[in-house]
């Protein structure tokens, strides 16, 4: 079984390797590129927890920053992964979306105890700081890194992506975690030449909302984690050997 691991390359490479204790093959073709934003050290003087909504967030934070004694919150369990292995001790993760971290942060600490740093890029999905600020928390968005999109597919994961029923070099599906990501793999697909290539595919989705992105196309099957996380996503893709 091969499947299309189309996250950035950091993170496309730990996915890579946790598919291939599933007996899975994992082909990169990281759709969005991560980079950090320069900039001076933060100021966190009366911060209480840093927000961290993606694993790019935690090590952009990590590269700007020697602090890691700072409270950290992460909307997964894949994020917090990231955070404890860079260091950092109080990791607390939602296991979820960024309703859910909301709701952690909410049940776990006090607005009067100081504000929040949402690390972020220069694109936000959800409204996190929006729906913490309801409840009367003061939050600080700081952009640490940008992605930017592919301007078009690798010619192996063109040539992959033809060879469609063929048994040699042919993919079994792709895996997508975000709207953004999956807008992407739809629109270079469309302009390879390769919108059919979907049909034999399986589209192995985080949510429903990265799901909706895929219906400019058709395909075998599209299949939604039942929560939005990498181990519930992975727990979709059927085990081989």
């Amino acid at each position: 079984m091969r499947l299309l691991v189309t996250r950035p390359r950091e993170d496309a490479e730990v996915l890579a390797a946790l598919l291939l204790e599933r007996g899975v093959e994992a082909v990169m073709e990281p759709l969005i590129s991560v980079k950090d934003v320069d900039g001076p050290a933060l100021d966190l003087a009366g911060v209480q927890a840093l927000l961290i909504t993606s694993a790019n967030g935690i090590r952009a934070f990590s590269r700007r920053q020697g602090d890691r004694d700072i409270a950290v919150f992460t909307v997964g369990d894949a994020s917090a992964r990231a955070a404890r292995g860079l260091g950092f001790e109080n990791v607390t993760s939602a296991a979820g979306d960024v309703d859910a971290l909301a709701a952690s942060v909410e049940a776990a600490l006090d607005p009067a105890a100081g504000a929040l740093v949402h690390v972020a890029g220069t694109r936000v999905a959800g409204d996190l700081a929006g729906a913490l600020e309801a409840v009367g928390f003061e939050v600080r968005r700081e952009v640490l890194y940008e992605g930017s999109a592919a301007r078009e597919l690798s010619p192996q994961t063109r040539e992959a992506l033809a060879a469609g029923g063929r048994a040699a070099g042919r993919l079994d599906g792709v895996v997508l975690f975000s709207p953004r990501t999956a807008a992407v793999l739809v629109s270079l697909m469309s302009d390879a030449g390769l919108s059919d290539a979907g049909r034999g595919l399986v589209a192995y989705c985080l949510s429903q909302a990265v799901a909706d992105k895929l219906k400019g196309l058709h395909w075998r099957d599209m299949v939604i984690a039942p929560e939005p996380n990498q181990d519930a996503l992975l727990e979709t893709i059927p085990r081989k050997g």
